[in-house]
């Protein structure tokens, strides 16, 4: 069985499948469907090979420049290529909020507090270990 072509090879557009055939059942589908791409089905054969070695090598670029034969600028410039066709920036990261601070129990207000009778043994427990 050949695998699914990517794009048109005519004019390397995008490819829609419109019919789904199923032996066992002798069953035809008609439609339009769409085929979810891998992240790495956008990249060309040479750099899957590059991306097969990085991994058998642990990510090790000095273990792959023996195995390639060539120099690690070399091989860092061909993994930032292959990072920017997966639509990624090298060097910069994903943007992640910042967690927000936990507040700091005022200690001594809770132990006056405490001492004063206006909260229990338990709520001041729970405060000073930072729970409300």
């Amino acid at each position: 069985m050949l695998p699914l072509p990517r794009k048109c090879p005519l004019t390397g557009g995008e490819l829609i499948v419109t019919r789904i055939y199923c032996p066992d059942a002798d069953l035809t589908i008609e439609g339009r469907f769409a085929v979810e791409q891998p992240p790495f089905a956008q990249l060309a054969p040479d750099q899957l090979k590059f991306v097969e070695i990085f991994v058998r090598n642990e990510g090790k670029l000095n273990r792959m420049e023996d195995e390639l034969g060539l120099s690690y600028p070399t091989i860092r410039s061909r993994l930032l290529e292959i990072i920017r066709a997966l639509g990624y920036e090298p060097g910069k990261e994903e943007a992640t909020p910042a967690p927000t601070p936990t507040p700091v129990p005022d200690r001594k207000n809770i132990l006056a507090d405490l001492d004063a009778g206006r909260i229990s043994f338990d709520d001041a427990m729970q405060m000073l270990q930072g729970g409300d």
